[in-house]
């Protein structure tokens, strides 16, 4: 989470500092700037940037975690919630934000990083049970999202958005205002357009994915099956509308519901052991 919220940083820098040229009156503060009046000058944006980069490198590495990984997500939040703050809320950056908070004050280092390396420290069985509830706590996050985005679409246009023509309109406007401005739409969603009861079907589906998400934190195989729903449900938004949500397309927001430490448990434990029987084969010399 935190390698894919570095890259994502250093993907988006040149567009952060090119940002701090745009039109005054284009700014409104969101997110940690919501209290800001106007757009800050260059020096901050900078000064955001080498924090991330350095912090979030020290970060992934598990390097002094503890002053590291706070600056990270201090300066993401910041960084974002700058790029958020011309006009238009790119929804695609939240859950990653968050989750990169919850790492933040958690002991996400105590295995596998350069603090752990430096100290020394293993973790036994006991130890393990404490690290249950950062991870549970990243689920619930996840899920959290996703349900609030369902509930959000009730509350805004009622259960028409699943009867009524809600979402093939926000299709159609969608791909209609990208054209208009010359940027990259759906040739599919363009297509379906005209076929609403494809549309029914399709809100259907992303309603039953946003307000079932509760039901993931439930049982691990429900968890799995309830992520791969709600993979699918972003590529049919890329499918439809060329939107892509680059955080949960690669799978990264689904982790917390994946024991991924396991495989790469056994293949450190292989590894180990066939460096043993290799030191054991060797001859001895004399």
């Amino acid at each position: 989470m935190g390698a894919a919220a570095l890259i994502y940083v250093a993907i988006r820098s040149v567009g952060l500092v090119t940002a701090v040229g745009h039109p005054a009156w284009q700014f409104r503060g969101v997110g940690a700037l919501a209290w800001s009046s106007a757009p800050p000058t260059l020096a901050p944006v900078i000064a955001a940037l080498v924090v991330s980069v350095v912090g979030g490198g020290a970060f992934v590495l598990g390097w002094r975690h503890r002053v590291s990984a706070p600056l990270f997500a201090f300066a993401l939040l910041w960084l974002l919630s700058f790029r958020n703050s011309w006009g238009m809320v790119f929804h695609t950056e939240n859950l990653m934000v968050l989750h990169v908070g919850v790492l933040a004050i958690t002991p996400a280092a105590d295995a596998w990083s350069l603090d752990a390396r430096r100290r020394g420290d293993a973790v036994d069985g006991a130890a393990r049970t404490r690290y249950g509830a950062p991870i549970r706590l990243l689920a619930l996050v996840t899920v959290v999202t996703y349900a609030i985005a369902g509930v959000s679409k009730l509350r805004a246009s009622g259960w028409r958005w699943v009867t009524g023509d809600t979402l093939r309109n926000l299709v159609a406007f969608d791909n209609l205002r990208k054209a208009e401005l010359g940027d990259a739409y759906s040739g599919l969603g363009v297509a379906l357009v005209p076929y609403g009861a494809i549309f029914v079907g399709l809100a259907a589906v992303s309603l039953a994915v946003e307000l079932g998400a509760p039901l993931a934190l439930l049982h691990a195989r429900v968890g799995r099956w309830w992520c791969a729903a709600a993979w699918g449900f972003h590529v049919g938004v890329v499918a439809l509308m060329w939107i892509g949500f680059p955080y949960q397309l690669f799978g990264v927001a689904y982790a917390p519901f994946f024991s991924l430490e396991q495989p790469l448990a056994r293949v450190a434990a292989r590894w180990r052991d066939r460096s043993g029987s290799q030191r054991g084969r060797a001859p001895e010399r004399r």
